[in-house]
């Protein structure tokens, strides 16, 4: 399939969040979103729930009502600003933050995504993550917005480590880019927390890359939240060239699981790269390797 094009320029942020301080969070947003397009990204990423805090919302202290009162709709002044950044600057800007329906006043895990021309839309998490669940109600589809780098996905945290059918399937649609606003915790105060951290996030986003053979983006917060340490580790990676074959291995363009400083990591991708080895017509067979209509069928 031909795109528009394939070179795409990424910013994904270690961001520190300041608990419950909505307009000093979204602020730092706009900057650094300003910051990145000037140096020329096409598309920058920001961490799960990074408007108002993580601890915010899983803080039992504050009422259920309370969180709604500071909680925004799709169409509340917050995204309004992130839409108009992302249309005076002309990048695309995908950040997490918790929504307020606002039919039904239930509240859920998103990611707003802005670009060139405005808003783009909402993704709700499909699988809110343990005590998440306390305050927000699951998503119920997948979201993909179109660009002339082909069709991009967003998933968030949970989604992406522990649920692989949901990147598989944005995969089959098309998809060369994965988006992930994260919300790892560091267990700063337990020894070897650090070791443990990697154990968990970087096999998970490499075995993404290697079965899917796509690029992945991830922003996650770092530093205290409240009561939380976050690990940072903002990353992107993809598939690897080699002089045997097209992809054999994940190579890390920007960032790294590792570092767990605040602040901007960016990079420029070749998206031909995403083979999407598995969706391709096999020359031995003439159909590809994916099949969705046998998988149906186990559940």
């Amino acid at each position: 399939m031909q795109y528009e094009s394939d070179i795409i320029t990424v910013a994904v942020v270690n961001f520190k969040v300041y608990t419950g301080e909505k307009e000093r969070n979204l602020s730092r947003i706009l900057d650094f979103s300003k910051s990145a397009a000037a140096q020329g990204a096409d598309l920058i990423l920001f961490p799960e729930l990074c408007i108002v805090g993580y601890d915010y919302y899983l803080d039992e202290s504050i009422s259920l009502e309370e969180k709604k009162s500071v909680t925004e709709a799709a169409d509340g002044p917050t995204c309004a600003s992130i839409a108009e950044t992302a249309k005076q600057n002309g990048l695309y800007i995908v950040a997490g933050m918790a929504e307020k329906d606002k039919g039904t006043d239930t509240l859920y895990n998103s990611a707003f995504v802005a670009g060139p021309a405005g808003a783009v839309g909402m993704y709700r998490k499909i699988h809110p993550f343990h005590a998440e669940n306390s305050w927000c109600a699951k998503g119920e589809r997948p979201f993909l917005f179109d660009t002339k780098w082909g069709p991009l996905s967003v998933g968030i945290c949970y989604d992406t480590y522990n649920f692989p059918e949901l990147t598989r399937y944005y995969v089959s649609k098309g998809s060369r880019l994965y988006l992930n606003p994260t919300a790892l915790v560091e267990r700063i105060h337990l020894a070897e927390s650090r070791r443990g951290f990697l154990d968990f996030f970087i096999p998970a986003i490499e075995h993404s890359v290697v079965c899917n053979t796509i690029f992945t983006a991830h922003a996650n917060l770092t530093g205290m939240d409240k009561t939380r340490y976050f690990g940072g580790g903002s990353c992107i990676l993809g598939p690897k060239i080699t002089p045997t074959t097209e992809t054999d291995a994940v190579h890390y363009y920007a960032g790294s699981p590792h570092d767990a400083q605040a602040g901007l990591h960016m990079a420029t991708l070749d998206l031909s790269l995403a083979a999407r080895y598995a969706f391709n017509d096999n020359p031995y067979t003439g159909v590809p390797d994916y099949r969705p209509e046998l998988y149906k069928h186990f559940i």
